[in-house]
C-alpha cells in the first residue's frame, strides 16, 4: 500500500450493512464468464480473498465443489453468511483472516479471486502466499470494473434518454470532503498517494505467467432511489460511518438534501459498468515459456 498507510480493523467499520443495497452489481453474466475463463466444472476449490459480503463468491460457488471466503471484517462475514442462507448456497464457508496471514491452513485451490481487494494488501507478500496455495495451472484472478490503460475506471455510458438524473457524484464527493477533509480517508489513516497499480509486475515477481484479460459488457440501465445512493456512500471505506465521529446522522441529513436538490422525486438512473476479469496462471509442471498477454471480450 502507499507509504504512510497501514491496514487496520476500522477500514470498513459500519459499511457491511450498506453493501448489498448500495453497490452496483457486476455486469450481468460475469459469474458464468469467470467460470468459463477458469474452466470451472463443478470440481475443485475456489478462494475469495477479501470476500466482503460474498458478492463474487456466492455467484461463483455453483461452479465449484467448495468456495472459501476470507476477510478480516467480522461484519462482512456475517453479511456473507446471511447471503448464503438466503440464496441456498451450501458449499461456501467463511474464515476471518487477513490476506497477509495466508495460507492459514486452508489447503489448496484451483483459483484465488480478488474482487477489488488486492490493492488493500501487502501485495508481494500475498501474491507469494497465494502462489503456494494454488495447484499447478491454478489461477490468480482480479475482478474489477473496466479500467483504461492508465488504470482508471472507465465510466459507464449514460442512457440516451434517461428517465431520471444521474447521482450527483461531484456534489457528493464535495460534501464528503467538507466533513472529512481533502485527503481520502482509510480506517484510522489516509491514502495520500491513491490506489496502487501494476499488478502485472507484482504477480510476475511471484512467478505467475503473463495475464489474460476478459471483459464482460455492462450497459444495463438501473433505477436507483435516494436510499440506494446513501447506502452506496456509506459502503465506501472513504465514507464509512465511523469516520464521521458522532456526526453520521448530520452527514446523512446533508447528503439527502444534496440528493433532493439533484432529483426532487428521489430517483436516479445509472448504467452498470463493464466488468474486467484478469487471470494470471501458476505454471503447470514443465510449462514452456509464458505466453504473451491475451485479450478477450467475454459474452455472458
Amino acid at each position: 500500500m502507499p507509504e504512510g498507510w497501514q491496514w487496520d480493523s476500522t477500514l470498513f467499520r459500519g459499511s457491511a450493512a450498506f453493501y448489498e443495497r448500495g453497490r452496483l452489481p457486476y455486469a450481468p453474466g460475469f459469474a458464468a464468464a469467470l467460470a468459463a475463463a477458469l474452466g470451472l466444472d463443478g470440481r475443485g476449490r475456489l478462494l475469495d480473498v477479501g470476500c466482503g459480503p460474498g458478492t463474487v463468491l456466492l455467484a461463483v460457488a455453483p461452479f465449484v465443489e467448495e468456495a472459501v471466503g476470507v476477510d478480516p471484517d467480522a461484519d462482512m462475514l456475517a453479511e456473507a453468511r446471511r447471503g448464503a442462507e438466503r440464496r441456498g448456497v451450501a458449499n461456501a464457508r467463511w474464515v476471518g483472516v487477513r490476506a497477509e496471514d495466508l495460507p492459514a491452513g486452508l489447503g489448496g485451490f484451483r483459483a484465488a479471486v480478488f474482487a477489488q481487494s488486492f490493492h488493500w494488501t501487502d501485495r508481494d507478500r500475498v501474491a507469494e502466499a497465494v502462489f503456494g496455495m494454488l495447484e499447478p495451472g491454478g489461477a490468480f484472478v482480479v475482478v474489477s470494473d473496466l479500467k483504461d490503460a492508465s488504470g482508471e475506471s472507465v465510466p459507464p455510458p449514460r442512457p440516451p434518454s434517461p428517465a431520471h438524473p444521474a447521482p450527483p457524484a461531484a456534489e457528493i464527493h464535495a460534501l464528503v470532503r467538507r466533513y472529512l477533509g481533502p485527503v481520502r480517508r482509510a480506517g484510522r489513516g489516509t491514502l495520500p498517494h491513491g490506489t496502487p497499480g501494476r499488478e502485472d509486475l507484482v504477480l510476475a515477481r511471484a512467478g505467475f505467467e503473463a495475464p489474460a484479460r476478459y471483459v464482460v459488457p455492462g450497459g444495463a440501465v438501473v433505477e436507483r432511489t435516494a436510499d440506494d445512493i446513501v447506502a452506496w456512500v456509506f459502503s465506501q471505506s472513504s465514507a464509512a460511518p465511523h469516520l464521521f465521529e458522532g456526526r453520521p446522522a448530520e452527514f446523512e441529513r446533508d447528503l439527502r438534501a444534496v440528493l433532493r436538490q439533484a432529483s426532487p422525486g428521489g430517483l436516479f438512473t445509472e448504467c452498470l459498468p463493464a466488468t474486467e476479469i484478469r487471470t494470471w496462471r501458476k505454471p503447470a509442471h514443465g510449462a514452456a515459456t509464458p505466453p504473451a498477454p491475451e485479450d478477450h471480450a467475454a459474452r455472458p
